[in-house]
């Protein structure tokens, strides 16, 4: 029996998942286990809206998997033992594999700034975003830490939501530095007209009980503080010996192969991928392809066929600016904007279809594992 071990559920794990499921309907030599902390898939893409007090739909996975036969353990992965192929689940079961797909996404970062930890809020899963929803009734100042598209969307999401908050944005860079200049001025504009004060330019120093210290001696004064400042990964991955780069990501070849140990593939966040621009950032955009990338990697192995090499192309920075206003800045494959770009009802439209588009395309995938292919044949995502 061949093992196929998956670690995590969220965009790229779960494609993997019901992508290779599909491909194997039918075999009795070989079992799936995917390993997640929760029954519930988490939409990374709406957590702003989550934070903000919206409900969202009851994604289980359970349902997603009910005929599969993959098998779901539900808990934390405390330990890798990569050479005697074994994974320890909240320290009391331990699960042996073949394979491994290491798709356990990172966490924003609250260990680079001192105080970060204990006095913000972060939108790292649908629980704190809770809290942070929560804690929001009422604040008359909050401050978003991160002018990436994370502290975008949460800012004019929370400014939205709150009407009579002070939301200030604070980042080292200028909101909407990855598009061009007119899809830029219409972000940075919308959000003067919704209330964030943004400031550019800025280095955090210190988190307080009330407030952001800014390089300078200058005190931010804050009631909440939302931290969506980089990305940091498990330890689990070099803790077991395989090789991770600077941040923590597994670094692979180009069929996502882990290049110290030939029995792991990393996908998602977690994983160091090199493309002729250089190394793949974190988005549901490129992690998605990895996971079905590597599905069908899996299933070309057991069919005695070798794994394809990944190539991936962006294609778009989409942003929302609250519910009723968005910006799309389409992309050259390095990333580098283009000139034609969407804004308000028709950039709205687009934006709602990509952040509900993973679910639905779980469903159809589990279905016809074809499908996954779009992203792994040349597809426009993988130009």
């Amino acid at each position: 029996m061949h093992e196929i071990v998956i670690l995590g559920a969220g965009y790229a794990g779960t494609i993997a998942t019901v992508s290779l499921a599909a491909r194997t309907r039918g075999r009795d030599d070989l079992h799936i286990t995917l390993v997640n902390a929760t029954e519930r898939f988490t939409e990374r893409l709406r957590l702003h809206q989550v934070a903000a007090g919206e409900e969202l739909a009851d994604l289980r996975l359970p349902a997603l998997l009910d005929g599969s036969g993959v098998d779901l353990v539900i808990g934390w992965v405390t330990r890798i033992d990569a050479d005697k192929r074994t994974v320890r689940v909240d320290d009391e079961r331990e699960l042996h594999y073949d394979t491994l797909v290491y798709a356990l996404g990172g966490v924003a970062d609250t260990a680079v700034v001192p105080g970060a930890d204990a006095h913000a809020y972060t939108l790292n899963s649908a629980h704190d975003a809770k809290l942070l929803a929560a804690r929001l009734s009422g604040t008359t100042r909050v401050v978003v830490c991160s002018s990436g598209l994370t502290g975008v969307e949460a800012a004019a999401e929370i400014a939205e939501q709150h009407p009579d908050a002070e939301v200030t944005l604070l980042g080292r860079r200028e909101p909407g530095v990855e598009m061009g200049p007119k899809a830029r001025a219409y972000l940075q504009n919308a959000l003067k007209r919704m209330g964030v004060r943004f400031r550019s330019g800025v280095d955090i120093i210190k988190i307080g009980p009330s407030g952001v210290d800014l390089a300078g001696g200058e005190t931010v004064g804050a009631d909440v503080v939302l931290w969506s400042s980089g990305v940091r990964i498990a330890p689990l991955a070099s803790a077991a010996g395989i090789q991770t780069d600077d941040h923590g990501r597994i670094v692979t070849d180009d069929t996502l192969r882990s290049v110290s140990h030939d029995s792991v593939y990393a996908v998602g966040d977690a994983a160091a991928i090199r493309q002729a621009y250089g190394v793949m950032h974190g988005t549901c955009q490129s992690g998605m392809p990895t996971g079905a990338h590597v599905a069908q990697s899996i299933a070309r192995e057991l069919a005695g066929r070798a794994p394809k090499r990944f190539r991936f192309g962006y294609i778009h920075v989409p942003v929302s600016i609250g519910r009723h206003d968005a910006v799309v800045q389409f992309s050259r494959p390095d990333h580098t904007p283009r000139r034609f770009f969407l804004t308000g009802r028709a950039a709205t439209w687009y934006k709602e279809t990509v952040s509900s588009a993973p679910w639905p395309t779980y469903a159809r995938i589990a279905k016809r594992p074809i499908f996954g292919d779009y992203w792994t044949r040349g597809g426009r995502y993988t130009r």
